[in-house]
């Protein structure tokens, strides 16, 4: 089991950046690829970015490539989402989550395929 805690969100203006953050804690932290997803009002949660065990391969959805970078440090069990050039239609909370198994490769963009949730961090883009 790996327990997950997110933080960094808040509100910016168009074009602003964010840096979240998610602090993992329980045993075997580097095993497992990570993923940030977000979830909109009245939507259902999407994808967003993924990283491997290793940190060695990543993957996001499209309207975030060249925007966001999914980045980990396995020896603090931290992962993170840089996310630059904000636009308002990235307005949601944003979860991260764990891999349900061990040492996948490379790392699915299926919500189903993640368990161990956070709470969420909202993040706010205002136009």
């Amino acid at each position: 089991q790996v327990q997950l805690v997110e933080s960094g969100g808040g509100l910016v203006q168009a074009g602003g950046s964010l840096r979240l953050s998610c602090a993992a804690s329980g045993r075997a932290f580097a095993n497992y690829a990570m993923g940030w997803f977000r979830q909109a009002p009245g939507k259902e949660r999407d994808f967003v970015a993924a990283i491997s065990w290793s940190g060695g391969t990543t993957a996001y959805t499209d309207s975030v490539k060249d925007r966001f970078t999914i980045s980990r440090d396995n020896a603090k069990n931290m992962v993170y989402l840089q996310m630059n050039s904000l636009k308002p239609e990235d307005t949601a909370v944003y979860y991260c989550a764990a891999d349900l198994l061990q040492f996948r490769h490379p790392p699915t963009l299926l919500p189903g395929a993640y368990a161990n949730w956070g709470q969420g961090t909202q993040v706010t883009v205002s136009s």
